[in-house]
């Protein structure tokens, strides 16, 4: 509370009686005392005394003194006054010394109306430039709270005005500052807390994270930058960022993005801020290690609203790296962006394809610092991720196949950006072709086999094969070559040369040339080391198919002996009774008969087993030979640098 007697100099308070104020047009502040000057501020007049003002106010002095030379003065007219005629009052009120409260609301107004009034020490020490100052740097900018209520207050000021007086810049320094303050003290209390819930130490990290958010997006960035500044924490600064587009985003509704009217339609100004809003936070995202805790899922929210709202290419293309950076954790869900364009594809197949081509970039230049060698691990994550995202790709195709409007060349687009080695087995790819052949069913047939030429018959499973082989839908020409490699795949599976052949073939071929550069038999290593591993990965599939077949015939065969020996037992038992009246001999005989006959039948059930046996042994040695090739390749791989 800004008492009278602080507020106003002696001299005033002996000679002048208090002023009262009134809502009328024409406000009155002497009531006894006939007023000798009319202030018009934003259409609004106030009879006033010239005394008191010229006493105190620079810019009325002034005003007053340059009418005099012409002719006597009584109206005088102020403006584009800071703060309007409520912050004229007051600044009013202070000229006559009455009473006023100065809060965090109207302190910033009241700062740049001194300014504006030149209401200096050289009129009256402590006059109101030097009143709001010191509450400024005592009270306000001593809490982060009040800093931000009176940064808020200052969007609704000149900001030349406000960057002159630098009411913005103690504000957002302030903040800043007890940001810090209040990081260094969660930090203690959170080793108070570590054996209390999780939500005390949220309550203890930053609770001044919902407080940044009524600040206008250009306050609010100085702050976040000035907070990066002075070492406030990342994951502290990420939660703010994503508290404050949820909060100033909200208000944007399903019906209003993808609103296909108003495609093509100009901007709105709620548009337009949004879209400032947008770009803002996606450049205000740390770029430090840690910046990988922001959650993918706000992600592909903010690039489905930058999408909506026309946002920069520079701020989509940003947060598409963001994502590409992670593709193998993303789901399924947040690659269904619905598509803009009228006419097109109900969902944007373009940005899915820009995240796949700069996932492969990060891969390749990964192998590239690496020279391949720890990329080239069967166990390594560049392998790894590169086969998750090939499974996330198959099964975004399979979701967009059904789609009547999507094009062909786009559909292939996506198939063939990903490599061979992307896919261990097909039958991911084949029941997406296979969904969009059956949804399209206009589609020539040279059209039917450029598709299908990118399914790899000898990585189809059993089960996908047998779906192919009765697929009326696949051309001829697959089928037949389906049925070829399914028969030639078992009958090596049978005769125990699985993998034998083409192991060999697979050694000849890594065998670096003379006749080659080093660069080019690195490069042919590296192939035939990664055309291993996926031969590797193919004969594991296989071989726990056979495991599993191999199973159940042992169940069935161990059921049937079970159902045999019950049969017997009962026959034997009555059989006992008869033998005790019948001759030693024959007893011996007819245990010898029954003990060949349980031979036989042993000797009968071994050929079926021992045949899928000796399959399993094949794959397995199989899988050894590869393994020990592909360490051999890796020797050498590793000899060359």
């Amino acid at each position: 509370m800004v008492s009278e007697n602080s507020l106003s100099s002696s001299k005033h308070s002996s000679t002048t009686t208090t002023p009262k104020f009134c809502n009328s047009y024409t406000t009155r502040i002497f009531a006894d005392v006939a007023g000798d000057i009319t202030i018009v501020v934003d259409g609004e007049s106030f009879l006033l005394h010239k005394f008191p003002l010229v006493t105190l106010s620079g810019k009325i002095r002034k005003m007053v003194a340059e009418a005099n030379k012409g002719s006597s003065v009584s109206n005088l007219e102020l403006p584009n006054f800071p703060g309007g005629h409520q912050t004229f009052e007051l600044a009013m009120k202070f000229c006559y010394g009455m009473n006023f409260e100065i809060t965090t609301f109207n302190v910033a107004r009241l700062r740049c109306a001194a300014e504006y009034l030149e209401m200096t020490e050289e009129y009256r020490d402590q006059n109101l430039i030097s009143r709001t100052d010191i509450y400024l740097s005592e009270i306000v900018f001593q809490n982060l709270q009040r800093s931000v209520e009176v940064l808020s207050t200052c969007e609704m000021l000149p900001l030349n005005m406000v960057e002159e007086i630098e009411i913005a810049k103690g504000s957002v320094e302030a903040i800043a500052m007890n940001a810090c303050k209040e990081q260094l003290v969660s930090g203690l209390s959170k080793l108070h807390c570590d054996g209390e819930s999780k939500e005390i130490k949220d309550e203890c990290v930053a609770w001044w994270i919902e407080d940044l958010s009524i600040l206008r997006i250009d306050f609010y960035q100085r702050v976040i930058c000035a907070m990066g500044r002075m070492g406030v924490r990342s994951d502290n600064i990420i939660a703010s960022l994503m508290h404050y587009a949820q909060t100033s985003l909200k208000g944007i509704g399903k019906c209003q993005l993808w609103n296909q009217s108003r495609t093509n339609s100009s901007p709105t100004t709620i548009e337009k801020d949004q879209r400032a809003i947008v770009e803002t936070i996606v450049n205000l995202m740390p770029t430090d290690k840690i910046s990988s805790i922001i959650p993918l899922t706000f992600l592909f929210g903010m690039l489905k609203m930058a999408i909506m709202l026309g946002a920069t290419i520079p701020c989509r293309l940003e947060l598409e790296r963001r994502i590409s950076l992670r593709l193998e954790m993303v789901s399924l869900d947040d690659l269904l962006i619905p598509s803009l364009q009228s006419g097109d594809s109900l969902f944007d197949v373009d940005t899915v394809h820009r995240l796949l081509e700069n996932f492969l970039q990060r891969i390749e230049e990964e192998e590239a610092e690496d020279y391949g060698y720890e990329s080239d691990g069967i166990g390594s994550n560049g392998h790894g991720s590169l086969l998750k995202v090939g499974q996330l790709i198959d099964a975004f195709l399979a979701e967009i196949a059904p789609d009547p409007c999507l094009s062909l060349q786009k559909f292939i687009a996506l198939i063939e950006i990903l490599p061979d080695y992307a896919r261990v087995i097909d039958d991911g790819l084949y029941r997406a072709i296979d969904i969009y052949l059956k949804a399209h069913t206009a589609l020539t047939e040279q059209e039917c086999k450029k598709l299908c030429k990118f399914i790899d018959c000898q990585k189809l499973s059993q089960e996908a094969c047998n779906h192919a082989a009765q697929n009326d839908r696949l051309p001829l020409q697959m089928v037949v070559q389906v049925l070829y490699f399914e028969q030639l795949r078992l009958k090596n599976a049978v005769s125990g040369s699985s993998g034998d052949g083409l192991l060999s073939q697979r050694m000849s071929s890594g065998v670096p040339s003379a006749a080659m550069s080093p660069r080019d038999n690195y490069a042919s290593l590296r192939r035939e080391n990664r055309e291993l591993k996926l031969e590797i990965s193919r004969l594991r599939v296989r071989l726990s198919e056979l495991e599993k077949e191999q199973m159940f015939m042992k169940q069935g065969m161990i059921d049937k002996a079970e159902n045999g020996k019950t049969f017997f037992t009962s026959l034997s038992k009555g059989i006992g009774r008869i033998a005790n009246f019948s001759s030693q001999g024959g007893g011996k005989r007819q245990k010898a008969s029954r003990k060949s006959r349980g031979t036989e039948g042993k000797n009968g059930r071994i050929p079926a087993i021992s045949d899928d046996s000796r399959c399993t042994e094949t794959l397995l040695a199989a899988v050894a030979a590869n393994r020990k090739h592909h360490e051999t390749l890796h020797y050498k791989l590793r000899s060359m640098a």
